[in-house]
Parts: C-alpha cells; sequence; structure tokens
C-alpha cells in the first residue's frame, strides 16, 4: 500500500499565481524589465526560480541570484500569503490522513516560506512533515527534497510512497529516486508536459486524484 503521500505545494495544494507573479515582476523591474501581463509569468510557478530566470530571460548565474533575492524581497513581505488553497483540497487531506496515510510536503520552495504558508492556510495539521529547499540556494532541485523527505521520515520501501505534483519537475524528481509520481491536471502543468515526463498516473480534478490516492496498491 502507498501509506507515505509526498505533496507538491505551488499549484497542487495551493494556488500561488498572485503571489509569485507580483514576485517576479518586482525582481524583474530592479534590472529595468517592465511586465505589462503578468500572465506571461506564469511558467515560473513550480521550478527552482534560477533555472527560470535564466531560461525565460537569459540571465546569468550571478544575475539569477540576485534576482532571486529581489523577488525574496516581495515575496517574503507581501507575496508568500498572496495565495489561495484549492477548493476541495483540505477536505481532502482529512479523509486521506484518517485513512491512514502519512502526507509529507515536497517542494521546491524554501522550507521556511512552505511553513508559515502551510500554518497560514490550515494545512499543517494534516501534514507529518514538511520538506523544501535551503534560502542559500541549495537542496532546489525536486529530486534532492524528495530525498530528504524519504530519509528524514525513514522510507526504505520506495514501494510504500508516491509523489504527487502538477510540472514536469515533480515527476522527473521522483522518477530519479526511484518513486512513481502522479500528475495533476489542476494546476499548471499540461497534459502534454506532464505525459513526457512520464507520469504513471494522470488526475483531471480532485475527485480523480482522491479515488487514484485512496486505491492505490
Amino acid at each position: 500500500m502507498r501509506n507515505y503521500l509526498l505533496f507538491d505545494l505551488d499549484g497542487t495544494l495551493t494556488d500561488p499565481k498572485e503571489g509569485i507573479t507580483n514576485s517576479v515582476a518586482y525582481a524583474l523591474a530592479y534590472f529595468g524589465i517592465e511586465v505589462k501581463e503578468k500572465e506571461e509569468l506564469i511558467p515560473f510557478i513550480g521550478p527552482p526560480l534560477t533555472d527560470s530566470f535564466r531560461e525565460f530571460y537569459g540571465f546569468s548565474m550571478e544575475q539569477s541570484l540576485v534576482a532571486v533575492e529581489k523577488y525574496r524581497e516581495y515575496f517574503s513581505d507581501r507575496g508568500i500569503f498572496e495565495n489561495r488553497v484549492y477548493d476541495g483540497i483540505l477536505p481532502l487531506l482529512k479523509e486521506l490522513k484518517e485513512a491512514g496515510k502519512t502526507l509529507i510536503l515536497a517542494t521546491s520552495k524554501p522550507t521556511v516560506y512552505a511553513r508559515q504558508i502551510v500554518e497560514k492556510f490550515g494545512l499543517a495539521e494534516y501534514l507529518s512533515d514538511v520538506q523544501g529547499s535551503e534560502l542559500d540556494g541549495t537542496r532546489v532541485k525536486k529530486a534532492e527534497v524528495i530525498q530528504k523527505a524519504l530519509k528524514d521520515n525513514g522510507i526504505e520501501n520506495l514501494q510504500n510512497a508516491i509523489m504527487v505534483g502538477d510540472r514536469k519537475h515533480d515527476i522527473l524528481g521522483a522518477h530519479q529516486v526511484g518513486l512513481q509520481a502522479v500528475g495533476v491536471l489542476f494546476g499548471y502543468g499540461s497534459v502534454e508536459e506532464l505525459t513526457l515526463a512520464g507520469a504513471d498516473y494522470l488526475t483531471a480534478d480532485l475527485e480523480e486524484l482522491r479515488r487514484c490516492l485512496l486505491n492505490l496498491s
């Protein structure tokens, strides 16, 4: 039985679009880049920020690190709570926990921010552990976060755990450490993205996700 369920945060449990896009726009403004449509910044939701600044704006690693610092100026003050829990997530987590599942957060977001978010929005009571990246830029890759979650929770039998996320990084990170992964389509990843990443299961909505997680063998 899959008794350990590892969840991504952004785009899986919560919709962080407002806070993340506002924070990215703030960082880009420091470099003189004006963003007219915040929708253009949606691809920043999910992947590590340094990767996204380099991929989408051609920043050097040095520029990306500065951009992340500027991003955090806005995010830590305002953007962190410009967020909302997806409808139905809290009842789902409650049901899964009552069914005997151990729920663990595994996010590329810095752990210090992730803990504040899950406390603020009522998610913390259902989570046995919160794992994320470090503010110094270490452990930002999803595989590294998942690996630490497995180690810290004493999960040695990988057939007893599964990752749930909305972007290819969640799927690829899970596979790198030997876990299967559920891709959710109510977040920010497309069917094509998650399929190409090799998602073992795809769920279109919360009800499909519920049935999937409760019936996994």
